[in-house]
């Protein structure tokens, strides 16, 4: 069996095993949603450590530098570090550097110092692994809750609010067709503020208004989650047609004889599982 049609297998099997999700919460589907979630996480740490850590973080401690044949007391003993960390990660020298290449990780060309915060904080955060020195990951999430709340809240001040008025104001001189688009958003956006204004009841002209602000945000919500179940919609056909080119001798019928493998399972389960709560409840 060549490695095409064994991944061709792994596909219909995973891609079933969701959709068995159907008949009920069954073994096959925890088994699928625990390979999707561990592969997943295991994939995003590796690409985040790759593109991230290595030449972003561990890049500036200790870049690549130039070879000016002067090297300070200072710095062979920080490159010292550098030399213990690949002994270590390479598994005290039984297996090739990849980490931390030889003479320093290329991109930068100055130590930078200021990092030695981050790769403090991100020890910090592992040593939430270890429950008597748990505490000291608080400081690191103190401090990515703290920084990602002023970071956010400039770029959210830039969209949300000052973007948001400008797009809402509306160019008289432009032609009738964009006018009328204008004076919708301006409608729009001021009746949706004036329905979350809750300091003043919902009476008279302010009610009415606070009405349109509800028809204006249930369109939007309702465009948003028709884009969304769109989106859906075509990811299942695209699947439904790869399990159907999936079904041909070429990959030795691979959709219908896992199928009809998930349905004799499930069968048995079901049955095994019936048996089981029956005795429960005598």
């Amino acid at each position: 069996m060549s490695a095409e049609i064994f991944g061709s297998w792994i596909v219909v099997f995973l891609t079933l095993c969701i959709f068995s999700y159907l008949f009920d919460d069954n073994p096959f589907y925890k088994a699928a949603e625990h390979i999707f979630i561990g592969v997943s996480a295991g994939y995003w740490a590796v690409i985040a450590f790759w593109q991230q850590i290595q030449p972003n973080l561990f890049g500036r401690l200790w870049p690549k530098l130039e070879d000016t044949g002067e090297v300070s007391v200072l710095q062979s003993a920080w490159y010292s570090i550098y030399k213990v960390l690949n002994f270590i990660s390479t598994g005290f020298g039984a297996l090739d550097r990849s980490i931390f290449p030889e003479g320093g990780i290329k991109g930068y060309d100055e130590i930078r110092l200021m990092y030695l915060i981050p790769f403090i904080l991100g020890i910090f955060m592992l040593l939430r692994l270890v429950p008597k020195v748990g505490w000291l990951a608080r400081w690191a999430i103190a401090y990515i809750v703290g920084m990602t709340a002023g970071l956010r809240f400039y770029s959210f001040l830039n969209s949300d609010i000052l973007i948001q008025i400008k797009a809402s104001t509306i160019d008289f001189s432009s032609d009738w067709g964009t006018i009328i688009n204008g004076l919708i958003v301006f409608i729009g956006t001021l009746t949706g503020l004036i329905y979350f204004f809750f300091s003043k009841e919902h009476k008279g002209s302010f009610g009415t208004l606070s009405k349109i602000g509800i028809y204006f945000l249930m369109i939007k919500f309702g465009a948003s989650f028709g884009f969304a179940v769109m989106g859906r919609i075509s990811l299942l056909i695209g699947r439904i047609n790869q399990l159907k080119d999936y079904s041909t001798a070429e990959y030795n019928y691979a959709t219908p004889t896992i199928l009809v493998v998930i349905i004799i399972s499930l069968a048995i389960w079901s049955f095994m599982d019936g048996d089981k709560k029956k005795e429960s409840a005598a």
